[in-house]
């Protein structure tokens, strides 16, 4: 549920400290996770001012008649909170019930959806102001830019040159970069869940109209456009330079931070891109990232406040919401929105820095902006996902060793479920085990048909015997590649999850690196995700397959590890 008048009982501290007054009119709202970056802030300011007794909008002391307002905050990702907010009006008993009393999505699709799906008005799109500005971009290296921009001889750049690379006979190297990789790695979140996915999506249903459905001067995508075949295949084709996806647009600022081995270029809001060019990632970039505005065009980010017409806001609480939205949009917090790298909405504040080009960005971008199409058609994109998205072969390998025995075998198994769970019914999954011998449970089959005999094999597993971690690493990878039939453009990926080292010696960890790179040599390289569970993982090692895989270890004790393998089943 939101947060209101429960969450936190009159007279205890918020989170910024302040007490709440005991005749405040309490709000609540719930607001894309990269508005944390002033959005908290903002809301322990308004709070204080109002616990001070002053209008923090107009600096006036209250009138006697006056009650004071008292906002509670959180994060939530646009996909879940809108689908939450759809439960609160027509399913009450689901688990995910939101009702706050502002909703603020990265981006107005999420409202339009909700007014869809719903059959009502629920948000009025008039009377849901934008509070801060990002577009969309690709963020790419410099490096690869300049190289599709020399080959393009300096014409703008979108997904007809990327596809380029795609198809060219020698990948990256007929354009004049070192290695041996012959595609791109490309990759996006989840357009169920992230406001970026789901208009990443719905630009590639436009460009793919474009150049495959006829209609080159295409003003609003229409639904016979998403239900053209020519143009869904337009859309796999984009799809297949994925090298995995995620279900949280913080995996991939800190996965293209390592650089160009691990992504190519990554769907983003500008203002990610601004925060991984600040180094506030955990790695450095080692190459500047620049932002890609597709020629073909982009949609703004706007993160608007939408006050639900729902009978949980009352009309004092509907003013109430009014007044923090012309708060947040006031000359004071846009300074605030500017400094997080956002563009302001206030046009008493200029644009400057971070929006600049030293932070790889170009203030006079995007010059092509899409137009949103009808709350139908967004729907129709969403839904389509699952046909045009990039499948996976995936082989998941639990380590069942002795060392294994008890609660960790336990929560190991209860998260090889929810992995089972979780990934798509148009994947391939297989099961793998590894003790002093490695044992192919289950062999690579359509996840909508081996579902029900992989996870009662998980459930009958036992945990006894030594480490023979590399032989299955290598006998996994054997298997994937076997499957290869050359047709199909697939993610082929290893989830690898063990607590300890390799104690068998028949397999060297040198055999495997070597086979893995190898394995990265063609148009779908086959991807190691290797799960350090406990204390005891043999981090050296697991640290030197995910670097040969362009990877990087997950880590997971028995407490998490159910979580670490529910995000991992997003990347597929």
């Amino acid at each position: 549920m939101a947060c209101g008048d429960s969450a936190n009982p009159s007279g205890t501290p918020s989170k910024g400290g302040v007490p709440k007054p005991s005749n405040a009119v309490s709000i609540s709202i719930i607001y894309a996770p990269e508005s944390d970056l002033y959005m908290a802030e903002a809301i322990a300011n308004f709070n204080r001012s109002f616990n001070n007794g002053v209008n923090p909008l107009s600096g006036q002391k209250l009138a006697s008649h006056e009650r004071p307002i008292w906002v509670e905050g959180k994060s939530g990702s646009s996909g879940t909170v809108h689908q939450g907010i759809i439960n609160a009006l027509i399913a009450p008993n689901n688990t995910n019930v939101m009702t706050p009393t502002i909703f603020s999505p990265s981006v107005g699709h999420w409202l339009a959806l909700v007014n869809f799906q719903t059959g009502r008005q629920i948000f009025d799109l008039a009377d849901s102001p934008p509070t801060a500005l990002a577009p969309v971009v690709m963020a790419i290296w410099e490096s690869r830019l300049k190289a599709i921009q020399a080959k393009s001889g300096g014409k703008p750049v979108g997904w007809e040159e990327l596809l380029g690379v795609m198809n060219s006979p020698q990948g990256w190297a007929d354009y004049g970069i070192p290695g041996n990789r012959t595609t791109v790695y490309y990759g996006h979140t989840d357009p169920y869940i992230s406001s970026t996915a789901l208009s990443t999506l719905i630009a590639e249903f436009y460009a793919s109209a474009r150049y495959n459905g006829g209609e080159a001067n295409l003003r609003r995508l229409k639904m016979e456009n998403v239900q053209n075949e020519a143009v869904q295949k337009g859309v796999r084709q984009i799809e297949s330079l994925i090298k995995h996806y995620s279900s949280r647009t913080t995996e991939f600022k800190e996965y293209i931070a390592q650089g160009p081995n691990y992504l190519d270029f990554v769907a983003l809001e500008e203002n990610d891109l601004i925060y991984i060019n600040q180094g506030k990632t955990a790695y450095k970039p080692p190459e500047p990232l620049v932002a890609l505005y597709p020629k073909e065009g982009t949609f703004w980010h706007e993160h608007p406040f939408g006050i639900p017409n729902a009978d949980w806001v009352s009309k004092e609480q509907r003013e109430a919401a009014k007044l923090f939205t012309d708060y947040i949009r006031s000359k004071d917090v846009q300074r605030k929105v500017l400094e997080a790298g956002f563009r302001p909405v206030n046009p008493d504040v200029p644009l400057g820095p971070p929006i600049s080009a030293e932070f790889g960005v170009d203030p006079k971008q995007p010059t092509t902006v899409l137009s949103v199409p009808d709350p139908d058609v967004v729907a129709a994109v969403q839904s389509s996902w699952q046909y045009v998205k990039k499948q996976g072969d995936v082989m998941l390998i639990l380590d069942v060793s002795g060392s294994m025995r008890g609660d960790k075998m336990n929560q190991a198994k209860r998260a090889a479920r929810r992995f089972l769970e979780n990934t798509p019914t148009q994947n391939r999954i297989g099961l793998m085990k590894f003790s002093s011998q490695v044992e192919l449970l289950e062999p690579l089959s359509s996840v909508e048909t081996a579902r029900a005999q992989i996870g009662e094999k998980i459930d009958a597993l036992e945990a006894n015997g030594d480490t023979a971690l590399y032989e299955a690493l290598s006998n996994a990878i054997d298997t994937l590649k076997t499957n290869e039939d050359g047709k199909d453009d697939r993610i082929k990926a290893i989830v690898l999850l063990s607590d300890g080292q390799d104690t068998i010696g028949k397999t060297t960890l040198n055999d495997v690196v070597k086979k893995i790179n190898e394995a990265r040599s063609g148009r779908n390289p086959v991807l190691v995700i290797p799960v350090a569970y406990g204390a005891d993982a043999d981090i050296a090692a697991l640290n030197a397959i995910a670097r040969a895989s362009s990877t990087k270890v997950q880590s997971g004790d028995p407490k998490d590890i159910v979580q670490v393998l529910e995000v991992i089943s997003s990347y597929f």
